[in-house]
């Protein structure tokens, strides 16, 4: 597996098997301050072909997945990062990885539903209806126990279409190594 160069720059790396217990260790932390929702290790290995993980000198820092809605819409879930890496621009390189993951897979929609909708407008979401998420509504909020009193809001990407001026995907390289996926943020000068 490959390990970032130095203690500065992230690694952006499609997830192992042996990454389920540091990534729901990660999301739960924030579940715990009824942040996000929680995240089982089951439930992280059953997802584990969509989900990347950010790591510094082999130290897991972020996460984040892609889940399917429907053939058209994917949804961006369990995104954390760690503590001490929040207002790096980790949460903003984790989320080009999994727009360039969506792009590959053939989606046009990529949605989120989230406390900090500020974050995904910063990254060129727009923010929607809930309601308008039907397929979201329909296969994992009505499970929810917030589902009558949902704090979160809903946001959306169009990535058929364009970016818009001011949000194009924060550049990335991507290379395989050992078969995985490595992404690494490119400079922006």
């Amino acid at each position: 597996m490959g390990q970032a160069t130095n203690n500065d720059t992230p690694l952006i790396r499609a997830a192992l098997a042996s990454d389920a217990p540091a990534v729901a260790a990660l999301v739960n932390s924030f579940a715990a301050r009824n942040i996000m929702l929680p995240r089982s290790e089951e439930q992280v290995l059953a997802a584990l072909e969509r989900f990347v993980i950010a790591e510094i000198d082999g130290e897991l820092v972020g996460c984040g997945s892609l889940i399917a809605l429907t053939p058209a819409l994917a949804e961006i879930r369990s995104l954390a990062v760690a503590v001490g890496q929040q207002g790096s621009g980790l949460g903003g390189v984790i989320v080009s990885a999994l727009l360039v993951m969506a792009r590959e897979l053939g989606y046009d929609q990529v949605c989120a539903l989230t406390l900090r909708p500020a974050f995904f407008e910063r990254q060129g979401f727009e923010i929607v209806d809930r309601w308008g998420l039907t397929p979201k509504i329909w296969q994992e909020c009505v499970f929810c126990p917030k589902f009558h009193h949902c704090d979160e809001t809903a946001m959306l990407m169009n990535i058929s279409e364009p970016a818009a001026a001011g949000h194009e995907p924060r550049p990335l390289s991507w290379r395989v190594n050992g078969g995985l996926p490595v992404f690494r943020l490119l400079p922006t000068t």
